[in-house]
């Protein structure tokens, strides 16, 4: 029986099954095709003491995220804006200047740090996928191709480089051993410093039916009571909080030393966690209910995709997101459905996404084809895309939206 990889707690409360699956960034090549092809189960669990949700670790982190990873943060031109925003705020409201020093654990190819470098702000970026941190470098920015944890930052402490700003973006989730992490943010940190993680709101998830962004490469799931607790065990407090747009909705939290008197509490914590207490979120039931609602959006998508088919529509799908994939793979959706998908990005075009094998081509393919329907895998964009895409609509060509629930616009 797995345990809680916060608190040690056996887990024996199921959240929700998906079946099996294989690593949702692990995109074939034509020779892949007909080679044996890992699955994993995709089963997740809560913890009944800290509310933690979880997977099983099947595969280790450093296989998922070392050298050909596949995901490059700067494809989204939305995802670039809101780093941008980000990084003017943080320089408003606490004075990064060039005598600071800021660090990004998971940099990919340098997507935020290159705001920070635009203000003339020393960065370091720290990713463990060889091929986007050597885009990063190319641009300029200075980044360690190895993975954060406590080791590492006990060699920034013996250094001298500890980090005025260490930020984390959509990393939390991905790491399997939790508490090891934090310690090492807590290493790392300067005496007055402040961290900034975003991730995934479980609360959003659960409301929104997000099942979709469950795969093996989140391994946790929090809220922000959860991810609350599991930082104060390290002797860092969450001083403010902001619930953000993106990926569906998720949460910006703000840490800093629990000896630091510099930060006063914002209202926002005391919030959040009162929010999260009326909609059930200290509540086992609130989690085990969920299975049935995926249920249910899975049959009612496969209804829309049979009916279209079998009225002779075309329908392609739009990105190659790694949640496209547990959507796909739940669903039993393959190329009797979809055609193929399209992808912006370069180091996805003419590969085939796992376990349905559905081929990924350029977007210019939609002029050529002139689909019926366009699928639009990577929803927590759909805005973005349905004004790139717009054009579809002069045959007479519509939008499928999956999650929350099956919509055609």
């Amino acid at each position: 029986m797995p345990e809680c990889r916060i608190c040690n707690t056996g887990l024996r409360e199921p959240f929700l099954s998906l079946g099996n699956s294989p690593l949702s960034n692990a995109y074939l090549s034509c020779d892949d095709l007909h080679r044996m092809e890992p699955y994993y189960p995709l089963e997740v669990y809560v913890c009944k003491k800290c509310y933690l949700v979880q997977l099983e670790e099947f595969e280790i982190a450093k296989n998922i995220f070392s050298s050909d990873y596949a995901y490059f943060s700067s494809y989204s031109e939305s995802w670039l804006q809101h780093c941008k925003n980000y990084t003017e705020m943080m320089i408003s409201r606490f004075g990064f200047d060039r005598g600071s020093f800021v660090v990004e654990i998971a940099s990919n190819d340098g997507y935020l740090l290159q705001y920070f470098r635009q203000n003339d702000i020393p960065v370091l970026g720290i990713e463990p996928a060889s091929n986007t941190a050597e885009v990063a470098i190319k641009k300029g920015i200075p980044t360690d191709i190895t993975f954060f944890d406590t080791s590492y930052a006990k060699k920034m402490r013996e250094a001298g480089k500890l980090a005025d700003l260490i930020i984390g973006n959509n990393v939390l989730a991905h790491n399997p051993n939790l508490n090891d992490f934090v310690k090492g943010l807590k290493l790392a940190l300067k005496s007055d410093g402040v961290i900034t993680m975003e991730f995934p709101h479980l609360l959003k998830l659960i409301e929104g039916n997000q099942f979709d962004t469950i795969y093996h490469e989140h391994f946790s799931y929090f809220s922000f009571y959860t991810v609350k607790k599991l930082f104060a065990s390290h002797d860092l407090d969450l001083f403010d909080v902001e619930e953000i747009p993106t990926h569906g909705g998720s949460l910006r939290i703000f840490a800093k030393h629990k000896d630091d008197k510099s930060k006063t509490v914002t209202n926002n914590v005391r919030d959040l966690l009162k929010k999260e207490e009326a909609s059930g979120m200290f509540n086992l039931i609130t989690y085990t209910n969920f299975n049935e609602k995926v249920k249910l959006t899975k049959r009612k998508l496969l209804q829309f995709l049979i009916q279209a088919r079998n009225e002779g529509k075309s329908v392609v799908g739009y990105g190659a997101p790694a949640k496209g994939n547990t959507l796909l793979n739940y669903c039993g959706i393959r190329t009797d459905f979809l055609d193929y998908t399209v992808d912006r990005s370069p180091h996805k075009q003419n590969k085939y996404l796992p376990g349905t094998h559905i081929p990924i081509k350029h977007p210019d393919k939609i002029k050529e084809d002139k689909p019926d329907y366009l699928l639009i895998l990577p929803w927590n964009i759909k805005d973005e895309i349905m004004e790139q895409m717009s054009f579809i609509r002069e045959w007479g060509g519509k939008f499928i939206i999956p999650i929350p629930e099956v919509r055609i616009v």
